[in-house]
């Protein structure tokens, strides 16, 4: 019952939830219904079914709650993270002590309804820009302590991770840039200078193509166009091309499916959605008993 697609820190982010999940359900004394109508001795088998269609992610999540409440538990996976599937379709199946299966199910089946939601929110905005080289970033707007299985799934629903938190990239955004005395080149400057910063790419937020213009002179490696028109973002492109062709550019701001492939076809690199995380709505997943 090893999970076999997180990595090491997914691993010790998840297990961390795990146990505060279980410990909030369950509390001190355990799960009474359970423990006054099922006898220890009582086995079944159940079956993990999306009864809506999207993107499944969270498996290894849902094989660490039910190692978790009792090793006996057998989980056989069926499908794996970042597959897309029709409703009723049958993801995972978990076998062993009838007791073990309740007091897990709940825990396991949150796990999976919101990565998957995640997954799913993300494979959609995937789609939208279908055939173009622009990537789907996600953002930090995410939910306090799932942050690393967030992006987990936004990976599974085929986006891209955006920095983890503040301190693994630089992102100068407008309050740091007014810090500064609102001079975005002198930001990037004194980013690049601080002890420790060496090697990290420096990503700055301009809001007008007058920013852009002077930020461009000191060739940072992303600018990220904040709430810029489409007709703004084509005119940066081609201002990019001319001056620092090696400076990826961003959009951000007012992304949602019906815009994102407008902005996408300005020739921008990437496009950073918050609506990723924070808006994803849980997916539909159940747990049936077949024996």
């Amino acid at each position: 019952m090893t999970p076999e697609s997180f990595s090491a820190a997914d691993r010790l982010a998840c297990r961390r939830l795990v146990d505060l999940a279980l410990a909030e359900d369950r509390g001190t004394t355990g799960d009474r219904t359970t423990l006054a109508l099922i006898p220890p001795t009582q086995t079944a088998v159940a079956a993990f079914v999306a009864r809506s269609g999207g993107v499944i992610a969270g498996l290894p999540a849902a094989v660490m709650v039910m190692a978790e409440v009792d090793r006996d538990l057998r989980f056989e996976t069926l499908i794996p993270d970042g597959t897309r599937v029709e409703p009723r379709t049958t993801i995972a199946k978990v076998s062993g002590p009838l007791q073990a299966i309740l007091v897990a199910e709940r825990t396991a089946l949150n796990f999976l309804q919101r990565l998957s939601g995640v997954a799913t929110q993300t494979r959609k905005f995937a789609d939208a820009v279908g055939g173009l080289p622009t990537q789907v970033l996600d953002t930090r707007k995410t939910t306090p302590g799932w942050r690393l299985l967030e992006k987990y799934a936004v990976r599974m629903g085929g986006g891209t991770n955006h920095r983890i938190g503040l301190y693994d990239a630089i992102l100068i955004k407008d309050n740091h840039v007014a810090g500064v005395g609102g001079d975005v080149a002198k930001a990037v400057e004194l980013a690049r200078a601080f002890p420790g910063n060496a090697g990290l790419a420096v990503e700055v937020e301009v809001d007008s193509l007058e920013q852009l213009d002077h930020v461009l002179i000191v060739k940072p490696e992303i600018v990220l166009l904040d709430n810029m028109t489409l007709d703004q973002m084509r005119t940066a492109v081609a201002r990019r091309n001319a001056v620092s062709p090696a400076t990826r550019l961003e959009a951000s701001g007012g992304v949602n499916l019906t815009t994102i492939r407008g902005i996408a076809e300005t020739g921008v690199d990437r496009v950073s959605v918050g609506a990723l995380t924070h808006s994803a709505v849980a997916l539909d997943i159940a747990l049936d008993f077949l024996a």
